[in-house]
């Protein structure tokens, strides 16, 4: 599956949107720069909890952040466009944010990310399964850790325990298993299709 056109989004659309750091460098360098990452995040996913900021704030509820994972020099998120307003005003406002305090914070200039973010449209149910799947393998993939619950840079602690750093809205992956167990088990069997990249090249950064 390729990728769209960089403005090519519509409301009750599904995407696979993702970023990772210029040439491959990190873009997170200890716990707070994830912090503060997801706190940009939240801020702009729900900005009528945000009033003491100062800044344009995009409508309430126009994205609905389904899962996430954040990896020591990329990210994924699973994401509804909810409204005409489009993702990319969204991540726009994101990554310039992070990229002036990741910049000021290790007085460094130029970009922080690789080129604009890529998106992919999810077009069926099986698709947002196993995107879901995918996103929250990173960490075990990655060799950063081997349980996923102990990974606390992911949405996949919120799928399992119903808690984590920001809400998502994992009940529209949820709903097609009987429970959360049924799907950590999904997760957890999908591991080894994954690591050796069988069938799934389109999911993986180029």
């Amino acid at each position: 599956m390729k990728n769209h056109y960089y403005e090519n989004f519509g409301p009750g659309e599904f995407y696979h949107v993702y970023n990772r750091g210029n040439a491959k460098e990190k873009i997170f360098m200890d716990a707070d720069d994830y912090k503060f990452f997801l706190l940009r995040l939240k801020q702009n996913l729900f900005p009528e909890e945000n009033d003491e900021l100062r800044i344009q704030k995009l409508p309430d509820k126009s994205f609905s952040l389904i899962g996430y994972c954040l990896m020591p020099n990329h990210f994924h998120f699973l994401i509804k466009q909810n409204n005409e307003i489009p993702i990319s005003k969204l991540m726009t406002k994101l990554c310039t944010s992070y990229s002036m305090y990741f910049n000021k914070k290790y007085n460094r200039v130029g970009h922080v990310f690789q080129n604009r973010f890529k998106h992919i449209l999810i077009q069926n149910d099986e698709y947002l399964k196993w995107l879901s799947c995918y996103i929250h393998q990173n960490p075990k993939v990655g060799g950063i850790i081997q349980c996923l619950e102990d990974y606390r840079w992911s949405s996949f602690g919120q799928y399992i325990y119903g808690k984590g750093d920001i809400s998502c809205e994992n009940d529209i992956v949820l709903c097609h298993f009987k429970s959360s167990e049924e799907y950590k088990r999904y997760v957890n069997e999908s591991y080894e299709i994954i690591k050796n990249n069988k069938g799934i090249e389109h999911l993986f950064l180029d």
